[in-house]
Parts: structure tokens; sequence; C-alpha cells
């Protein structure tokens, strides 16, 4: 396992995870990397690690460039695991005069691992001598854990962002104009969906934040995915219009059925919205998967939720993503819903308090079929899809 060389004194040292395909309920179908960086000078200075089962990978990478004894200062910009599961390893291992983390970062750490890993606490504006170079830090509180934090080689100008900027993909392609942009697009949009989107308001004050501090890094190194050096501000740009959650005349609807009726619900409603002039996107989640649906909804200024009733309980597939949509938070939502049922349509009505608790606007009452929808129940699905297109015209007015 070879080092990659990234910049005059960093080489990327990680590892690529090409079988992953579930990161916490995540779909990863194009894998992933762990990043970690390796900065050679008077003081060799290691930048994350990895998940603990690619600690021998990391290693080999460590040594094709240095005898990794020689490590003296480890940072650790997040302690998720993907990112610190090998660090009590590697600290056994190369014995480093200093291991610098964030306050939180040190609270998190002895909670994963219940042991003295000797660290010191660094904050926002403290920069540390690495032997020919400066390192500062900059916390980046819930971007996405409280311990998050960026290291900023100053002469160097790159920043080690941990996990903002990064996505879920493994490639053996370390940098941005080696990927194509047709896919690593769309793996950073449904990163940001799935992992961001909770803190968009705090990552358009972090954006701020380093905006004034006057940063502007040649490269941005994460911990996913390749490392942004033609262009890094492509990537702040599309975090900063991905945050705004501007209105969008787009509709999601999410459904899942058991013999047809509320599917065919669903696609009476998507009509409505299509001859409305919204778009529209049909996501079953028969065939679907959740981040799918939050990638979708990133973008969208509409939800429409049905379901059918089993066991006088919403389907267990919409109870699943429904709860997960809940914890994203995705602001300026309008919304309805609809099912079908055999003899209680109670569950039904559940799924607009569902609607209101995750903060969607809901503009009509549920639409109810019992059994197979009726002509009537299709003309009223067709006109709340219309309905529906026509608040979204208002809103993006």
């Amino acid at each position: 396992m070879q080092a990659v060389q990234v910049s005059t004194n960093v080489y990327w040292v990680g590892a690529i995870d090409w079988n992953i395909r579930d990161f916490h309920g995540y779909s990863t179908k194009r894998g992933t990397t762990y990043n970690a960086y390796l900065i050679l000078g008077e003081k060799p200075t290691l930048i994350d690690t990895v998940k603990k089962e690619f600690y021998g990978e990391m290693m080999e990478r460590i040594a094709s460039v240095i005898d990794p004894k020689k490590i003296e200062i480890i940072i650790s910009n997040h302690s998720e695991l993907d990112h610190s599961g090998a660090l009590p390893q590697v600290i056994a291992a190369v014995a480093p005069t200093e291991v610098y983390v964030s306050a939180m970062g040190q609270k998190d750490l002895t909670g994963h691992f219940h042991q003295d890993l000797k660290m010191k606490v660094v904050k926002t504006g403290d920069k540390i001598d690495v032997g020919g170079d400066t390192i500062s830090f900059v916390e980046a509180r819930m971007l996405h854990w409280p311990d998050s934090m960026f290291s900023y080689l100053e002469k160097e100008n790159i920043l080690f962002s941990n996990d903002v900027f990064g996505m879920h993909y493994a490639t053996s392609k370390l940098f941005d104009d080696e990927n194509d942009e047709r896919i690593w697009l769309t793996e950073a949009e449904k990163y940001y969906a799935n992992i961001v989107l909770p803190y968009s308001d705090i990552v358009l004050r972090f954006l701020d934040q380093v905006k004034k501090m006057g940063l502007s890094p040649k490269m941005i190194a994460p911990d996913h995915g390749f490392i942004w050096r033609k262009d890094p501000a492509r990537i702040v740009d599309l975090y900063a219009k991905w945050a705004a959650q501007a209105p969008k005349n787009k509709a999601v609807i999410v459904y899942d059925t058991m013999w047809g009726s509320t599917e065919q619900m669903a696609r009476q409603i998507a009509d409505g919205l299509r001859a409305g002039g919204s778009e529209v996107r049909l996501i079953s989640m028969h065939s679907n998967d959740r981040s799918k649906v939050a990638l979708e909804i990133l973008d969208a200024s509409a939800l429409l939720i049905g379901s059918p009733v089993l066991n006088s309980q919403i389907f267990p597939a919409m109870a699943d993503v429904l709860c997960y949509l809940k914890g994203l938070r995705k602001k300026g939502l309008i919304g309805a819903a609809f099912g079908s049922y055999g003899w209680n349509g109670s569950p039904v009505d559940s799924l607009t308090k569902t609607l209101e608790e995750m903060g969607v606007a809901v503009v009509a009452p549920a639409i109810k079929s019992p059994f197979v929808p009726d002509e009537n129940i299709k003309k009223s699905c067709f006109e709340l899809g219309k309905l529906i297109s026509q608040k979204l015209a208002e809103k993006i007015q």
C-alpha cells in the first residue's frame, strides 16, 4: 500500500472501502473512503486516522514514505469511529508527543475508548508549529458532530475539513479534476442531504465565519471522497446553495403499496402536479431506499406521503422513511397525505399529524380510499396534485 503525494509535504495515507453498502442507514452504493493525511517536516504530523479494520492499510501507506515511529503529532478533527477507530492503535504504535483534539473531541474519544489517550485540547484560533509550517484550528461544532473541527496548514494553504465537503464515494482517483462530475455531483448532494441537511443554518453561519477569517484554501481535503484541488470554491458554493434551501417548483411523492391501490392514488396526484406545471418525483419505498428520498427532497418544496394500512398501522416502510426524514428537518415544505385501507382508515389520518410534526405546512386533509380507489377518489387525488402545484407556484413567486 503506497501513500499518494498531495502537495510538497502532504501525503494521503487513508483507505478505500470498496464494498461497504450501508453506512448506519445511508446507502453507499459506490462505497466510501476514510481519508487520513501525513504532513512531513521537522515534526511529522498525522491528521485523522481510519476505521479500525483499515489500520494495517493506513500504516503501510505511512511506512511507504516515513517510519511511522517518527510521527510526533496526531490531530483528530472528528471523533466518529470511521476516523478515530484506529486511533488507539496508532498512538500505541508511534507514541506521538502530542494528540490534539477539540474539547468535545476529548470527551467523545474518552467515551469511545475508555482510556487515557493523553489528548491536548485546542480551540478556534489556536496554532501549533509542525516544523516549517503552522497548523491553525477552526472549530466546526455540529458540522456534523459537536466535536468537529478543521485544521488549516498555513504555508501549503490546505484545509483539512473532516466530514464537511466530502462524500461517500470509493475512488482510486484522489482529486476532483480526475473524477467524473456526473457521478460526484450526485454523491456530494446525496451526502449533504443525508448528513449535513439538519445543520444548514449552522453551515451558512460557518461559511460566513470562514469568509471573514480570510481563508481561501488552494486545496480542501475532507475525510471522505476525493481532494478538491482544481476548484475548491466549487464545493463551498454548492454547500451555500444547498444550505439556503431556496424554494423550487418541485414535489416529491413518497409512498408504499400492498395491492396497488395507494400507488394508483400516487400516480393520480403526480399527474395533477404535472398538469399544473410542477416537477415531480414519484418514489415507491418498495424499490427505493431512504437515502434516495432524502436526496430528492433536498431541492423540493412539497412532500406528499401515502401509505396503505397494515394491522391498523401505516405500512412499516413508510414508518421507517418518515422517522428518517423527520430527523433531517428539511425546511419550507408544503404537503398532504393519502392512502388506502380496508376497514380502519384512521392510520392514514395519522400521516397528516406526522407531516405537521416534521414542520410541513399541510394544505389539505388526507385523502382516504376504502379498498380500491373509485373514480371520485382518483379525481380528488388529481385535484390535490393541481392544488399543490398552484401553492408551489405562489411560493416561488
